[in-house]
């Protein structure tokens, strides 16, 4: 299997747990207030936490900042996420 190359163009900033700016989105997969997955130039970052809302997206440069108490930011491989997304399904409709 070849190895998976990311652009250079992620950048992720976070204070004090309470407000994170993301450069280098190219999709919102799904958002509320307990759990956010957005599509990233480094992979899938799944944000988990507490009270979690928008305070700017720009979906034309990739941005967004949020706020909301932070505990864990996980990052995963596109391809990862869509083999578990499918045998999760896969299993539910058998």
């Amino acid at each position: 299997m070849g190895e998976i190359q990311y652009a250079k163009n992620h950048k992720l900033s976070l204070d004090n747990r309470k407000k994170a700016t993301i450069y280098g989105i190219t999709d919102v997969e799904s958002f509320d207030t307990d759990v956010v997955v957005l599509v990233t130039e480094a992979g899938v970052l799944t944000i988990k936490g507490d009270n979690l809302h928008v305070i700017r997206l720009d979906v034309d440069k990739g941005e967004l900042e949020m706020a909301g108490t932070i505990d864990s930011m996980v990052y995963s491989d596109v391809h990862d996420v869509k083999k578990t997304a499918a045998g999760i399904l896969g299993r539910m409709f058998k």
